[in-house]
């Protein structure tokens, strides 16, 4: 998921997205507190696109403000 692409979405999307983004951290914490993580890697991927949509929502929401 890159920015650019997240950039084209409207901030209803971003903020489905974000909840989806979230779920998917949730679980992963829990298969690795119950030793079941077979792809640490994962975890760290989740939290970049978690602060990636949350940085493109925040700059949607700053143009909107200053138009």
């Amino acid at each position: 998921m890159n920015a650019s692409e997240l950039r084209e979405k409207p901030i209803a999307d971003l903020e489905k997205e974000l909840i989806a983004l979230r779920k998917e951290q949730f679980n992963l914490r829990m298969q690795m507190g119950s030793g079941q993580m077979v792809r640490p890697h994962l975890f760290n991927l989740a939290r970049k696109n978690i602060a990636r949509v949350k940085t493109v929502i925040a700059e949607k929401q700053r143009a909107s403000k200053e138009s």
